[in-house]
């Protein structure tokens, strides 16, 4: 058997390091902490299965990323006494409304979790898995004891001599500051691109917040450029420092890009698959937000690089399909009968398809340092 399960997540304040929250639901039966889930709803996608499932038993909505973090499975007991394996698959949703009523919620209860209180709630082993890996700096910082994820990986690949006497260099220049600055403007911006294509009132809000983020972030890339310049020693090549500042910078510039487009064009209704697109983007700005805290010490955390970046990889390909599906949908609607709404939806899908491209980018620009360095 075969279902699928909703992650709905919300981070808890603006800051790059902000702990993220689980959005758990009571079952109706035996009332222990699952996560929103159940079968394919005819006619919608995986995703947009999830989505459905969120709001029938969370009361939340929000973006879906079309790609799973993976997999868990239990046993379901049937009516007739039989109790089969289900394999479920987890689609992390970004959360961006709750509501005050919805279908369930006099059968469930809900309640916003840490990710380590989450992952002792819910009673599958994989399912325990998968969510303190969703962002394991927050299971690490919340551990009490002297064991870490990074010291663990460190055991496992060892300490190497050349690591030894990097740490003992001297660094200079806020680099990995300016990195977590630059990740918290894609975050920020990568939210305001999701809400501004729910459309609605406030779509004139969302774009100035991504104009502005866009702004904040050319500040820091032009402080990064002037820190390579005036540092005598850099923790990085200056020209692999140079190239992943450009590549975050580039992700920021194409949702402005986006926004700027839909403002010129007064654009107010958005395909299924420009949402979904989007959603992409908000999960790729949250594992990017993970990812470059833990540049500071690449050998330590070089596996959950690793992890991250082929993450970022995996929707950068299904972005390229739902891209291809979108205009697909497009040419048929409004090829013919309507040639300017056609060019006009192509030119976002375009530009939403260039963040995607952006971030994965990123992840390369990411991998590049762990080869070098790791």
């Amino acid at each position: 058997m075969r279902q699928i399960a909703a992650l709905p997540y919300r981070t808890v304040g603006g800051a790059l390091d902000a702990p993220v929250n689980i959005l758990l639901v009571t079952s109706r039966e035996t009332k222990r902490w699952v996560l929103p889930k159940g079968n394919l709803v005819t006619g919608l996608s995986d995703h947009a299965s999830a989505a459905h499932e969120a709001e029938e038993e969370a009361g939340v909505r929000g973006a879906a990323c079309p790609t799973p973090i993976g997999t868990y499975r239990y046993r379901k007991k049937r009516r007739n006494g039989a109790s089969l394996m289900v394999d479920v698959a987890v689609f992390p949703i970004a959360v961006t409304n709750e509501l005050d009523e919805w279908k369930e919620q006099d059968w469930r209860e809900r309640r916003w979790f840490s990710l380590s209180a989450a992952a002792d709630a819910v009673d599958e082993p994989d399912l325990k898995l998968l969510i303190r890996n969703f962002r394991a700096s927050d299971i690490e910082r919340e551990m009490q004891s002297g064991f870490s994820l990074g010291n663990a990986w460190k055991q496992k690949k060892g300490f190497r001599m050349f690591h030894w006497f990097q740490e003992l260099l001297p660094k200079q220049g806020n680099f990995f500051g300016l990195f977590e600055a630059h990740a918290v403007t894609l975050t920020a911006g990568s939210d305001a691109l999701v809400r501004l294509l729910q459309g609605g009132a406030g779509m004139a809000d969302h774009i100035r917040e991504i104009t502005e983020r866009e702004n904040e972030a050319d500040d820091i890339i032009r402080e990064v450029l002037h820190t390579v310049r005036r540092t005598f020693l850099t923790p990085f090549d200056r020209s692999a420092i140079i190239s992943l500042i450009g590549s975050m910078d580039d992700a920021i510039d194409q949702m402005y890009q986006t926004a700027s487009a839909i403002d010129l064009y007064e654009v107010k209704e958005f395909d299924q698959e420009m949402k979904d697109m989007a959603a992409i983007i908000v999960d790729a700005a949250r594992v990017t937000a993970e990812a470059l805290p833990l540049l500071r010490n690449i050998s330590a955390n070089a596996p959950r690089l690793h992890e991250l970046t082929e993450r970022l990889v995996r929707m950068e390909g299904q972005a390229d399909q739902i891209h291809a599906a979108g205009l697909k949908a497009l040419f048929k609607a409004h090829g013919e009968s309507n040639t300017l709404r056609f060019i006009v939806s192509r030119e976002i899908y375009s530009h939403l398809e260039r963040v995607v491209d952006r971030f994965e980018d990123v992840a390369n620009e990411i991998d590049g340092l762990v080869i070098d360095h790791a």
